[in-house]
Order: C-alpha cells, then sequence, then structure tokens
C-alpha cells in the first residue's frame, strides 16, 4: 500500500516532537520532517530518538526552502539541500522534497539540475522538485514568480517529483494535467485542498475545489510507488482537540480514496 505520512508542518505552531505523537496516535505510516526554526526539526539525532520512541518513521524529509529558512543549517541554498539529502540517508528516509530556486539564487539555479543528479547518484535519495505558484498583488492585476525558471518544475526536467494541491489550486492549474506531465517521476504527493485563493491555503482533502479524490485514485490506477503526506493547515484551531480532529479526518480521506 502507498504510505500515507503527516508533515510536521500540519502541526505548527507545536513542534515535530508533537507530530511525532499524533502521528502515532492516528495510525499514520510515518512523519515528513519540515526543517525550519523548529529545533527538533534540525536536529538529526533527537528526530531519530523519536521517531524510534514512537515507532513512527521518517519518510521524507522537506529541505530548509521557504523564505523563512533561508539561514537554517546554512545561508547556501546548496549546502542546505546536501545537509538535507544526508539527514535523509541518517533518518532512513527515501525522498527529500525541495523547491526550485529562488530567482534572485542564480548561481544556485544555473546548476540546480546537475546539483540534484549528483546527489541522487551519490545518496539513492529522491530529490523531487516540487510545483510552486506565484505572487498575485494588486488585486491580481499582477503576476510573477519568484522561482526560477517557472514554478513548474516540468518545465526543466528531473527524475523526480513532488505535487502539492494546494499550490496547484494557487496557481490555478489543472492538479492531474500536471501529475501527468510529471508522469513516471511523480514520486511524492502533499495531499492538501485549496478554494482557489490566490495563495497557498492547505486546507483539509474534500474542503476545496481541488481533485483530491480524483488523483488519489488515478495513484491507485496507475500503480503508483511514492508516498502521500499530508500537508494541512492547522494553526487556527482552537483548541488541540480540534487539530487532532482534522488530521484524522485527512488520514480517512487519504486512505478511503487510495483504497485502503
Amino acid at each position: 500500500m502507498t504510505p500515507v505520512g503527516l508533515s510536521t508542518a500540519s502541526v505548527w505552531p507545536q513542534t515535530a516532537a508533537a507530530a511525532f505523537l499524533l502521528a502515532a496516535e492516528l495510525g499514520y505510516d510515518g512523519l515528513e520532517v519540515m526543517v525550519w526554526a523548529d529545533p527538533m526539526s534540525q536536529d538529526v539525532a533527537a528526530l531519530r530518538r523519536a521517531s524510534r520512541a514512537h515507532r513512527v518513521p521518517v519518510l521524507s524529509v522537506h529541505a530548509p526552502c521557504l523564505l523563512i529558512t533561508q539561514r537554517v543549517w546554512s545561508p547556501d541554498p546548496e549546502v542546505r539541500l546536501r545537509r538535507s539529502v544526508q539527514a535523509a540517508q541518517e533518518l532512513g528516509a527515501r525522498t527529500v522534497v525541495t523547491h526550485p530556486p529562488f530567482r534572485w539564487q542564480r548561481r544556485y539555479a544555473d546548476r540546480f539540475a546537475e546539483l540534484i543528479d549528483e546527489l541522487e547518484d551519490d545518496s539513492g535519495i529522491a530529490v523531487a522538485v516540487e510545483n510552486m505558484f506565484p505572487v498575485r498583488r494588486f488585486g491580481g492585476a499582477m503576476e510573477m514568480s519568484a522561482f526560477r525558471p517557472s514554478i513548474d518544475p516540468t518545465d526543466v526536467g528531473h527524475r523526480h517529483y513532488t505535487l502539492d494541491l494546494s499550490h496547484t489550486s494557487a496557481a490555478g492549474v489543472d492538479a492531474l494535467e500536471l501529475a501527468k506531465r510529471m508522469g513516471d517521476g511523480l514520486c511524492h504527493v502533499h495531499l492538501a485542498d485549496g478554494g482557489g485563493l490566490p495563495r497557498d491555503e492547505h486546507l483539509v482533502p474534500g474542503r476545496g475545489t481541488q481533485p483530491c479524490a480524483e488523483l488519489c485514485e488515478e495513484l491507485v490506477r496507475t500503480g503508483f510507488t511514492g508516498q502521500v503526506v499530508l500537508e494541512i493547515n492547522t494553526r487556527r484551531v482552537r483548541h488541540p482537540a480540534q487539530r487532532a480532529k482534522d488530521l484524522a479526518e485527512a488520514l480517512l480521506f487519504a486512505r478511503l480514496h487510495l483504497g485502503q
């Protein structure tokens, strides 16, 4: 069966420690560690201890490539990506999720594809480049991409991709068509929903307009061998019990439509 994991980002502002606990209690198959300001997310030894204590494997590592994580581990994006791959190896994870380079990271962008090939060849880890979304300003009249060369990693071509359905919603992109373009390179899915607003919503699947159910069913039909990770936004819940309820609903949705 396709492993269904929980992103540690789904419990923010709680820490990775809370994600391990919730994943174990709710029956997730593992975690994706979002490496960011949370000190535990940067500490491979602490993550390994928590994984063993809760019997929750780390399925994937999300490299620190957000605007707010540009100083995590190193100011050099290549060093951050290399450390993410090393962390995945040490934690027994199969996949590293990364974003396309920012437009201003010219040197990094120029050798991004070559760097990924090198890391994958040396490590055996899939470095799965994620689709992103543009920034819209002035009521949507102006649209620009912060990424080079674009928000769509298939424009360059990589061995492995991450498909994020909250991002397709924010970008106004057909998620099923993008999955087809990714083809056999699609090895990782961030399952979340969006209502079509020009921002990253990360709703519980089924609460927006994205074809979350259809995508899951297509993954089953095509014999998908990758991982599905729930990456939803629970930061505004009023009580921890509501967070657990949302994460349980998300897991149930994924298992139902993956035929589990």
